[in-house]
């Protein structure tokens, strides 16, 4: 189960760029050697289809990312270029793992500053253990850490000249409607990207991922892939109706003044406690496959301040996104145009606009 959290990785790239002299050198050419051995393990998507020992299954997955793959230029208007015509089996479970953290008594992410993609609230590693070292040099900081796995990411379209941004075994037996979903997010990026704000990029990329996701499955997909679908956005639903107050009860704690770190630390426990609670007695209820809930049972079991940081980047701004569509009469390009009005504001006006609504 994908909860949502994917990848801006220009920072793959960054180590190409004149950075030799960086005190970063090492993770820069992890990046850029981890970014080229995904680029030298595709092929043309064309290719495989064609060659006669490419197993059935995967010829069909690959037939469907790309029938994904043009409906997202007819329909959605995202961008029609060399990315996701090309395919990689990386021969693991995820193309990167990041690693976000924040402070004890905070829900604001520390950031890592890149070119191009300004300061995000994570940082990725093509080996996982990188990331967990990187992890608990931050944690010897005084930070909560969270390391997580990301199935894709994207390049922001600057890898197009080199053959885009690739399909990956990391995603390509994704449900269909999160398949599609996944590279409408990932396309998105490549279409509008605010440097510097990860809640606004972020959010915007999921609004196109279920807004899209959702056009997909009415009009190209079957009933099964509709089904599937529903119970997954179901599962999504209720996961998010216990993470939203718990996030904003920590913020409250952390925010309110006069509290010692002593009281702050027995209110956390308290918030996650009942929680973790809640979360058990919602999936009790809520019945259907153990294996569907293992993503959230993993996520609830660490959660912490880095967690919760790292989910609202994701989720915080999509109803503001979603109430824009709505408002644009579900016109795609004005829609599109929307966004840019409000990437070209301060970041706080941006904000404040899409949490108030309506927008537009």
């Amino acid at each position: 189960m994908r909860i949502g959290l994917a990848g801006v990785a220009v920072l793959a790239l960054a180590g190409t760029l004149g950075l030799s002299g960086c005190s970063n050198l090492g993770y820069y050419w992890q990046s850029v050697s981890g970014h080229l051995q995904i680029m030298s393990a595709a092929r043309p998507v064309d290719e495989l289809v064609r060659e006669p020992l490419t197993p059935g299954r995967l010829r069909e997955r690959l037939e469907l990312a790309q029938r994904i793959r043009a409906f997202a230029v007819t329909a959605l208007k995202l961008p029609d270029n060399a990315s996701y015509r090309r395919y990689a089996d990386l021969h693991r479970g995820a193309a990167i793992w990041n690693v976000t953290a924040a402070p004890p008594y905070s829900l604001q992410l520390k950031t890592w500053c890149f070119p191009f993609t300004g300061c995000v609230g994570y940082r990725g590693y093509y080996h996982e253990g990188d990331a967990q070292a990187e992890a608990a040099r931050v944690a010897s900081e005084g930070y909560e850490t969270g390391v997580y796995p990301v199935p894709a990411y994207s390049t922001l379209g600057l890898m197009n000249w080199a053959g885009g941004d690739p399909l990956l075994n990391t995603f390509l037996g994704y449900p269909e409607g999160e398949l599609a979903g996944l590279i409408f997010h990932e396309l998105a990026h490549q279409l509008i990207y605010v440097k510097g704000d990860t809640t606004f990029d972020e959010s915007f990329a999921t609004a196109v991922e279920r807004l899209g996701a959702e056009q997909w499955l009415a009009a190209q997909a079957g009933e099964q892939a509709r089904r599937e679908y529903a119970a997954d956005e179901a599962r999504r639903k209720l996961f998010q109706s216990l993470v939203r107050p718990a996030r904003a009860q920590l913020d409250a704690l952390y925010t309110q003044p006069g509290l010692t770190p002593r009281e702050k630390d027995e209110g956390k426990r308290r918030i996650l406690a009942q929680f973790r609670a809640d979360y058990a007695r919602m999936k009790e209820a809520a019945g259907g496959d153990p294996l569907a809930w293992r993503g959230y049972d993993r996520w609830v079991r660490e959660a912490n301040n880095a967690l919760f940081g790292a989910q609202a980047a994701y989720d915080e701004l999509v109803p503001g996104f979603e109430r824009l569509f709505r408002a644009e009469g579900g016109d795609w390009s004005r829609f599109y145009d929307a966004v840019r009005q409000l990437a070209a504001l301060p970041k706080e006006e941006r904000h404040r606009r899409l949490k108030e609504g309506p927008v537009g």
